[in-house]
């Protein structure tokens, strides 16, 4: 089974620089990425239920991972949604395929995104989980442009083990994450 590129590069140059800098006597203590969440919601699958089957398609290309059909847990009213609709996809994504997305997301994704201009540092969570939002699916290049029906957006949550935001972000940089200087 072949590794990914990011995993050695965890173990042999971000782990270590991580340890050195807080301080870590022990190599499970250090933080790690632990899953990457991909969720795609979709507004328009309460007027066409086509809609559903193009996102977890598309979702399921993107991540290289069936994507799961999400479901509301509630009717509202003003929304014309009734509880058990089906309302988006997501895929959660471990291991190898966990840092091939991450991968493709840096070096790939993330360059292509119209005036990109890096990610905000400022959207952890306190407890070391990153999210962010890519507003268009057509940044990933295993997406055919010409087959998309609808630009859709995308969200990404990136769960590490961190426990507070300072080792979490110095954990993705380590993974060259595009971060805003302030």
């Amino acid at each position: 089974m072949a590794t990914a590129r990011l995993r050695e590069h965890y173990t042999q140059t971000v782990r270590p620089a991580l340890m050195e800098k807080f301080g870590f006597k022990n190599i499970h203590a250090t933080p790690r990425i632990e899953k990457i969440v991909l969720n795609m919601g979709i507004g328009e699958a309460v007027v066409d239920s086509k809609q559903v089957e193009s996102a977890a398609n598309e979702l399921t290309l993107i991540a290289g991972q069936k994507a799961v059909v999400t479901h509301a847990k509630k009717s509202i009213a003003n929304f014309k949604l009734r509880e058990g609709m089906p309302v988006g996809t997501k895929v959660t994504l471990r291991g190898t395929q966990m840092y091939e997305f991450l991968d493709r997301l840096v070096t790939i994704a993330l360059p292509r995104v119209r005036d990109f201009r890096g990610i905000s540092p400022k959207s952890f969570d306190g407890r070391g989980n990153y999210a962010m939002g890519l507003k268009e699916q057509i940044v990933f290049p295993e997406i055919n442009y010409d087959e998309v029906s609808n630009v859709r957006g995308l969200d990404i949550v990136i769960c590490t083990t961190a426990t507070n935001n300072e080792e979490a972000l110095a954990l993705l940089e380590g993974f060259d994450m595009p971060f805003v200087k302030n």
